[in-house]
């Protein structure tokens, strides 16, 4: 990248930090900064991650509801090819509706703020839930695919606003650190999907329902709790000429009196872009000096998606399944990814500014490719001996960890530190535009790439939950 490129963006460097004027150090985290940081990704990428995870644990009894629902409307069992498009649209329309939150994310954070747009998003959180809660009693499917399609858009507003929101109230000594909060709380998400679909809990056919239903959690924690934070001091600098407000939010953030040296900085930048407007995104894609920006930022958001974890996330009772994995045995498993991911990202958040963002990334994309090999040749050689499933585990949870310990979090710092103000919104908005439609292609057609046809065990449990089904539904 030319370094004339680099110079028109905001970049935190690399390597060691050096103790910033007035004795502020990358170590110091005030109260509020902490809880605005935890309070944003709780009722934002924690909802985004949980419903990566969400439909693996009851797809046999929403298959099952699909059928029951066809014979009852149409007269005559669903075609299984049939089946598997309604799966397949169920899982993936949630990328489409991400898509359509990345697009109108851009008008909301102008007119609202980044803070009021994440608070506001709760309103499709919430519907969303009520929605797919209410599928089953109601016996109408549109509603679960509805309800997917308007959290996308939940999904798709909240990881724009989001690394907006956190990268424009974080110190620059630790704005990686805090950025990777995104990325936490996906995992986080993940992990309490997998952990509330066993079957102990709400991975029963009684009560798969309720795993959408507690989608109102945490919108109702945030819609509780942010309204009592400030909104982002460089919006209210920058974009509102609101230099009052600004300070009493930077004093809130840092927690010190003396904000003279952000305010400064602030003004310094909002003064070279004094007569500058909000760049559209044709324009941003035209302008020569961001080129290697955009180029960095699309293709680490399309390798986000297309590395293939986003497919075991969706499908990993099927995956495992196919790996000769015993079912009993798989729920449990599946928890384990769940469990690696998370500690991998905090593992990233803790290092991220001591070995810097491109040797996290290129270090797991990396990794995540030695694995991925060796567990193409354990899924072919899986009949040879007994204990090659168990080698197809290792290298499955392997490459979660290469993945969440840098590339699951870094392109969405990346997005927020590239650009300069007048930039980022369009850059968020061309970030998850590549972000949605790779996640959508993933979800969409890896049921028929695997493919993950019905194996005897699942067809005879889909009939069997089929009939059951119909005494659940009001007619």
């Amino acid at each position: 990248m030319d370094s004339k490129d680099l110079s028109l963006a905001p970049l935190t460097q690399d390597g060691p930090k050096s103790e910033a004027p007035g004795g502020r150090t990358g170590k110091d985290w005030s109260c509020w900064l902490v809880v605005a940081s935890l309070v944003g990704a709780f009722g934002s990428s924690f909802l985004y991650g949980y419903n990566l995870s969400v439909v693996n644990a009851p797809t046999p009894y929403i298959k099952a509801f699909y059928s029951e629902v066809w014979e009852r409307r149409y007269g005559h069992p669903i075609d299984p090819d049939t089946l598997t498009l309604l799966w397949s649209v169920t899982v993936s329309i949630f990328a489409i509706g991400g898509l359509v939150g990345t697009v109108i994310v851009k008008m909301l954070g102008k007119a609202l703020g980044r803070k009021s747009t994440l608070l506001i998003n709760n309103v499709f959180g919430i519907s969303a839930a009520l929605l797919m809660a209410f599928s089953l009693l109601a016996g109408a499917f549109e509603m679960l695919i509805l309800g997917r399609f308007i959290m996308g858009v939940d999904g798709g507003i909240a990881l724009s606003a989001l690394p907006m929101y956190l990268n424009e109230i974080s110190p620059k000594e630790i704005r990686g650190a805090l950025g990777q909060m995104t990325a936490i709380f996906i995992c986080t998400g993940v992990f309490a999907g997998q952990l509330l679909g066993l079957p102990e809990l709400l991975g029963k056919e009684s009560t798969w329902p309720y795993l959408f239903g507690v989608i109102v959690v945490p919108a109702v924690v945030q819609l509780a709790v942010l309204p009592f934070l400030p909104e982002s001091p460089h919006y209210l600098l920058l974009e509102k000429n609101d230099e009052t407000g600004a300070v009493k939010a930077f004093q809130t953030f840092l927690g010190k009196a003396d904000v003279s040296r952000e305010v400064d900085e602030a003004l310094a930048e909002s003064r070279v872009q004094r007569n500058l407007r909000l760049v559209p995104v044709l324009e941003l894609l035209r302008a020569p000096a961001v080129r290697w920006q955009i180029i960095t930022v699309g293709v680490t958001m399309a390798c986000y998606q297309l590395c293939g974890l986003n497919a075991i996330w969706f499908y990993t009772n099927s995956i495992f399944g196919n790996a000769g994995i015993a079912q009993e045995k798989i729920p449990y498993i599946t928890l384990s990814t769940g469990g690696i991911e998370t500690l991998a990202s905090i593992f990233s958040g803790l290092v991220i500014e001591r070995l810097g963002r491109r040797v996290l990334l290129i270090g797991g994309f990396g990794l995540m490719a030695l694995f991925f090999g060796i567990l193409t040749a354990a899924l072919t050689l899986q009949d040879r001996a007994p204990w090659v499933p168990y080698l197809s585990i290792v290298c499955i949870l392997a490459a979660i960890a290469s993945f969440c310990s840098g590339p699951g979090g870094i392109p969405f710092i990346l997005t927020g530190e590239f650009f300069q103000q007048s930039q980022r919104p369009a850059a968020f908005m061309i970030a998850g535009t590549v972000n949605w439609l790779s996640n959508f292609a993933v979800g969409l057609l890896f049921p028929y790439i695997q493919p993950l046809n019905l194996s005897q065990a699942e067809s005879q449990m889909c009939c069997l939950l089929s009939l059951r089904v119909e005494q659940k539904i009001k007619l």
